[in-house]
């Protein structure tokens, strides 16, 4: 489908905090035609992002347990508008271009009493013409990528004469973060913690052994003793089995008693699937696992409900694409190489191409994904032209829909 002026994606970023655990997301709006990335009118894109999020896809309920940041311009802080979205729920960004003026210090301390939260978008340095602004805010947030090892040091000096919380956006590294850890930083923006750190000589452990070889068992439609014996040989897996069967969010309404009923109840698919979730649900030893749970979750949901929408009728399809979500973020969990996984695990060669180089249709479900969490209007764009029955709305919609379901798997887990 053709892009128009109205086409705009709705993206989201994680926000951690000092023990990396998702506490927030910034919700971002980015046109679908060249040049997404500048946007002029900030209040009118940001009133596409409130109307479509909160009022016809209810992006509140989507948001769960966490908060959403939103960019407000001088025109959007201004508005009356602007009081519509649910003080609790929203955090609001005050960009860096926003003359700090009479108007702008009284607006702000206007929505601090209606029990909004602030935060300054982007701080670099100037600090005296943004200190009206510095004594209301909640938040700073400091740009790592603008700023070098020396100059983040001052910016953080400066800040820390106000009692605001601060805020590192766009990290890509363990090393920036423990850098602002060592500063006094309380809270993160980035996909740091998805980015694989493959450790030389790591091998995998027994247990994520078991689940990739339950995994394949599952894939090859084993008898049930044979998985039932894999399970009792990980007391783990199967307590985590158990206690994801028997929750709300496993769609299960009988009460599981044994590993056999488990797997007989939830059936093939539903089991496979929740083998998957188990590997980042059971990965005690990555601090970012729930992070990396909420991303792998909703990545594979938003590429199954896809699926449906480009292959009607075709679960086999639907079935690969949340595999192939999944399966994704793995290296980032484990330590380990893409390829070492797919070798342990039997997986069509279908998965094999998308996750190795983004090839064939579900390699563009997978670049589309991936655009949407990053907020890359563009390339959103340009996949959805790739595949049939796409729109920005339908992507929209399901993209609601995958973090309604990846929040009720981490309430489950």
């Amino acid at each position: 489908m053709h892009a128009t002026s109205q086409e705009v994606f709705i993206g989201r970023q994680p926000i951690l905090d000092r023990s990396q655990r998702l506490v927030a997301y910034e919700l971002l709006f980015r046109r679908g035609y060249k040049n997404a990335a500048e946007v002029d009118d900030h209040r009118e894109a940001t009133a596409s992002v409130i109307t479509r999020a909160f009022v016809d896809l209810g992006i509140e309920a989507a948001l769960g347990p966490y908060k959403g940041y939103i960019n407000c311009d001088a025109s959007l802080l201004l508005s009356d508008m602007i009081e519509v979205l649910p003080p609790d729920k929203i955090v609001l960004e005050v960009l860096e271009t926003v003359a700090v003026t009479p108007a702008i210090v009284e607006r702000c301390l206007k929505l601090k009493s209606l029990g909004y939260s602030l935060a300054l978008d982007d701080f670099v340095s100037d600090h005296e013409r943004l200190r009206p602004l510095l004594e209301i805010v909640d938040i700073v947030k400091v740009d790592t990528m603008l700023l070098g090892a020396a100059e983040l040091l001052e910016a953080t000096r400066l800040l820390k004469r106000w009692p605001v919380r601060l805020l590192a956006e766009r990290v890509e590294s363990q090393e920036t973060v423990a850098q602002c850890l060592a500063d006094g930083y309380d809270l993160f923006q980035g996909y740091y913690f998805a980015h694989p750190a493959i450790i030389a000589g790591k091998k995998l452990g027994h247990s994520q052994l078991a689940l990739l070889q339950l995994l394949s068992m599952v894939a090859a439609n084993a008898e049930t003793d044979e998985l039932e014996a894999v399970f009792k040989q990980e007391p783990g897996l199967a307590v985590n089995l158990l206690r994801l069967t028997n929750s709300a969010g496993s769609g299960v309404r009988t009460r599981i008693n044994s590993l056999r009923h488990a797997i007989s109840v939830l059936g093939r698919r539903q089991l496979h699937r929740w083998l998957q979730l188990l590997m980042y649900t059971g990965a005690a030893q990555s601090e970012a696992a729930g992070a990396l749970l909420q991303l792998a979750a909703t990545r594979g949901r938003l590429m199954e409900l896809l699926s449906a929408k480009v292959a009607p009728d075709d679960r086999h399809a639907e079935d690969q694409a949340f595999m192939c979500g999944i399966l994704s973020l793995m290296p980032a969990l484990m330590g380990v190489p893409m390829t070492e996984i797919l070798s342990t695990v039997g997986v069509a060669t279908e998965v094999v191409g998308a996750l190795e180089s983004g090839a064939g249709s579900l390699g563009t479900l997978m670049t589309l994904a991936v655009a949407l969490e990053g907020g890359d209007g563009e390339a959103c764009h340009n996949a959805t032209r790739k595949l049939p029955h796409l729109d920005a709305d339908v992507v929209n919609a399901c993209h609601t829909q995958a973090l309604v379901w990846a929040n009720s798997i981490e309430r489950a887990a």
